[in-house]
């Protein structure tokens, strides 16, 4: 992945210097260059360069294989597996993506910057993988601002508590740099891939939309819009499309995405959609029509496939390349090796539940760390790294030491499976009722606030 992003930098920089007229000598060096990464990246790819198309090692792909002959880790826009009780290998995943680890050096450095404390998904890897933070950062200490963007795609009425986690630390990005921000709703997207109508599609929209609006963003700073009514009202927008598809083949698609010939034309042009609004050309109403608005895009990491292609292409058509902040997955009641899917109840937590139901399923459902009896539990103690009642604490539980007291008395077994359960609840609870409050305040007339393009609250 090193090679490939040099190659396409060197590319960049023949072009430039023949644009330019420069001096032949210089050309010619800098094409020899060109010409000795590629031979080395085919050493080590066994593949020839495509501009645009990264490394199939870095693309998405269902029957992945290590070096020992084991599968490793299936992570795509779609799906995701692993077959360890752990969940995904991130450490893996970031080189096999080509980002680059948030280490504590970074977590750091976004203190002092936003002269905040790191939220909790920070300081626990939660958000784990970066690209270009240094960059963004190093922009915002000269008074250079940026802007947010995250997304949605709604395919049920219901969120689940998964859906969560970027809207929550987007919303912390928010506050503490003081930013607007773009939320896409990508109703086209789930119409491609679902078996569901267009209104229904656009219904979900409008009702996550709700869902979003109760995570207490700022209507000031804050554009949530769905793709099919946004896209046929903003001729900036739609260019910006264009401009994307023009530069992305068929052929690199299908290596970045696993598209088949068998499927539908929407979805292999859909990437230049959901690429769109990392440019702020897209919005004229917020940014005035400036161009030059680095974006920052808070996501999990299984949505990088859509902005590799973004970034690679931004150059291309005069834009800045967008950074971004990647997540873990949230997984599922019955543990890591899938992330919660909301077209299975038992799976999730939905925002929906009541305090009953969020008590039935965890007690149920959720997969324990614990020893079979009491007996051997108090003996040999839980494994915190695959109990899913722990999981879910490192990412609503807020105190630190408490969190590492609860690691520690289960791991001893002075604390027992049902006990930690309890404590799960007792959290998840007045959350999701607190939660179930302020989205009963959201009214339809606050939704069409949100969703109508205007210009937000601030000056670049």
């Amino acid at each position: 992945m090193e090679i490939y992003e040099q190659l396409t930098a060197q590319g960049d920089k023949v072009r430039s210097l023949k644009t330019a007229k420069a001096d032949k000598a210089d050309v010619d060096a800098a094409i020899q260059l060109l010409l000795k990464l590629k031979v080395d990246y085919k050493e080590v790819t066994g593949q020839d360069y495509k501009a645009g198309c990264p490394p199939s090692g870095t693309a998405v792909s269902n029957d992945r294989q290590s070096e020992n002959g084991a599968e490793e880790d299936t992570v795509d826009p779609w799906n995701v597996a692993t077959n360890s009780a752990k969940g995904v290998d991130y450490d893996k995943l970031i080189v096999r993506f080509g980002s680059s680890k948030i280490d504590q050096e970074l977590v750091d450095r976004i203190e002092k910057v936003s002269g905040q404390k790191p939220h909790r998904f920070l300081r626990r890897g939660i958000f784990f993988s970066h690209r270009d933070m240094n960059q963004v950062l190093d922009a915002y200490e000269k008074q250079k601002s940026f802007y947010l963007y995250t997304g949605r795609g709604p395919s049920s009425q219901a969120m689940h508590v998964g859906h969560l986690i970027p809207f929550v630390f987007t919303k912390w990005l928010q506050d503490v740099f003081d930013i607007p921000l773009v939320i896409q709703l990508t109703d086209d997207e789930k119409y491609l891939w679902k078996d569901l109508s267009l209104e229904d599609c656009h219904r979900f929209a409008e009702e996550n939309a709700k869902d979003i609006i109760a995570c207490g963003f700022d209507v000031n700073k804050t554009f949530i819009f769905s793709d099919l009514d946004y896209m046929g009202s903003s001729p900036e927008f739609y260019r910006n499309v264009v401009k994307v598809q023009k530069h992305v083949t068929f052929n690199q698609v299908k290596g970045i995405f696993g598209f088949s010939d068998s499927d539908c034309i929407g979805k292999i042009s859909f990437p230049a959609i959901q690429a769109a609004p990392a440019f702020s050309s897209s919005f004229p109403q917020i940014f005035k029509g400036r161009k030059d608005v680095q974006c920052l895009i808070p996501c999990a990491i299984d949505q990088d496939p859509y902005f590799r292609m973004t970034r690679d292409v931004a150059p291309r058509i005069g834009y800045p390349k967008p950074a971004l902040l990647h997540s873990t997955f949230f997984p599922a009641l019955q543990g890591a090796q899938t992330k919660m899917s909301a077209s299975d109840a038992n799976s999730s937590i939905f925002l929906t539940d009541t305090p009953k139901q969020i008590k039935n399923k965890v007690n149920k459902h959720a997969f324990s760390g614990g020893k079979d009896t009491i007996e051997e539990h108090r003996e040999q103690g839980g494994n915190p790294d695959i109990d899913v009642a722990f999981m879910y604490l490192t990412f609503f539980m807020e105190d630190d030491e408490q969190l590492e007291k609860i690691r520690q008395d289960y791991t001893s077994g002075t604390l027992l499976t049902g006990e930690l359960k309890k404590m799960l609840i007792e959290t998840l609870q007045p959350m999701i009722t607190a939660h179930q409050e302020n989205r009963k305040n959201v009214t339809d007339e606050m939704v069409k606030q949100f969703m109508t393009p205007r210009p937000l609250n601030f000056n670049f």
